[in-house]
C-alpha cells in the first residue's frame, strides 16, 4: 500500500486542491458559495491528478523512460507493479473523478461542462499515453496551465456562481503558473533521462539553464499578479507573505548542481501553491466581509 501511495505522488496533490480553494473563494465573493459543489470539485481535481500520475507512471514505464531516473518511486519503471495493474489504477481513479464530475454537472445544471470533463480525461491520458503523447512534444506545461489552472479554478467558480469574475481569472492564472513551475522543476531534474528516451519536454527544449530561470520567473509572476487587483481588494497584499517562501526553492533551482538536489523543490513548490491559494482565498473572504 505504501508503494501505491508513493506512486500516487502525494506531493502533487496541492496542485489539484489549490484551484478549488481559489475558485470557491471567488464564488464566495460573488455571494454564491456552495460547500457541496466545492467538495465535489475537490474530488474531481484530486482523483484526476492521481489518475494523471498513474497514467504517466504507466506510459513512461512501458516506454522505458523511467528505467534510469532520480527521484521518487515509479511503479512500472521499478518493477514494483505490472503495467496492467497501474493502467487499471489510472482508469479507476479517472472513473471516480468522472462520477463526481457528473454529479457536479447535474447539481449545477451546467451540462456543457460534460464536454470539458471529457476533454480533461482525454488530455490526462494523452499527456504521456497513446501513439503521439503531447508530453513528449513539449506541450505538457501548456496542459498543466490550462487544466490545473484555468479549467479547475474557473470551473469551480462557475459551478457555484453560474459565472466567472476577474478575481477567479487572476487566481486561475497564478495557480496555473505555480503548477507549471512544479512540472518544470520535475522536468529539469529529468532532462538527462528524458533526452535519452526522446521525451522532448519544454525543459529539454529550453535547456538546463533557461529551464531553471523559467521556473523562477513563473513563481515570481504568480505571486505578483494579484497586485493588479489591489486597488479593488487591498487585502490581496497578504499574498506577498509568500515572497520569502519562494526564495529557497528558487535558489535551489538556480544553484543545485545535482539532479537529486532538485527533489525537495517539488514538495516546496506544491506547498507554495497551497499557501498561495489559502492566502488568496482569505483575502477574498476578508474583502467580502469588510
Amino acid at each position: 500500500m505504501s508503494q501505491w501511495i508513493q506512486g500516487a505522488r502525494l506531493r502533487t496533490l496541492p496542485m489539484a486542491i489549490a484551484p478549488v480553494i481559489i475558485g470557491s473563494a471567488a464564488a464566495y465573493l460573488m455571494g454564491s458559495f456552495s460547500l457541496l459543489n466545492a467538495l465535489l470539485a475537490a474530488v474531481v481535481a484530486l482523483f484526476l491528478q492521481i489518475g494523471v500520475n498513474y497514467a504517466n507512471d504507466y506510459s513512461d514505464g512501458v516506454r522505458g523512460t523511467d528505467d534510469v531516473r532520480v527521484g521518487p518511486l515509479r511503479l512500472v519503471g521499478s518493477g514494483t507493479a505490472s503495467p496492467r495493474q497501474v493502467k487499471f489504477a489510472a482508469f479507476a481513479t479517472f472513473g471516480v473523478a468522472m462520477l463526481a464530475g457528473l454529479l457536479l454537472v447535474v447539481i449545477s445544471q451546467s451540462w456543457w461542462l460534460l464536454l470539458v470533463g471529457a476533454g480533461c480525461i482525454l488530455a490526462a491520458w494523452g499527456y504521456t499515453g497513446g501513439k503521439n503523447p503531447y508530453g513528449y512534444l513539449g506541450l505538457g506545461d501548456l496542459f498543466v496551465f490550462v487544466f490545473f489552472g484555468l479549467v479547475a479554478t474557473l470551473g469551480t467558480t462557475y459551478t457555484q456562481s453560474g459565472r466567472i469574475s476577474w478575481e477567479a481569472v487572476i487566481g486561475a492564472v497564478s495557480t496555473g503558473l505555480i503548477a507549471t513551475a512544479l512540472l518544470m522543476a520535475n522536468n529539469v531534474r529529468d532532462i538527462p533521462t528524458d533526452s535519452q528516451a526522446g521525451k522532448r519536454t519544454l525543459a529539454v527544449r529550453l535547456g538546463d539553464r533557461n529551464a531553471r530561470r523559467a521556473y523562477v520567473v513563473m513563481l515570481a509572476v504568480a505571486i505578483l499578479l494579484p497586485l493588479v487587483l489591489v486597488a479593488a481588494h487591498p487585502w490581496l497584499l497578504i499574498v506577498l507573505l509568500l515572497v520569502p517562501a519562494i526564495l529557497l526553492p528558487s535558489w535551489i533551482m538556480l544553484s543545485g548542481k545535482t539532479r537529486k538536489a532538485l527533489i525537495p523543490v517539488l514538495q516546496q513548490t506544491g506547498l507554495i501553491n497551497l499557501g498561495f491559494s489559502v492566502l488568496y482565498a482569505v483575502a477574498l473572504v476578508l474583502a467580502k466581509s469588510f
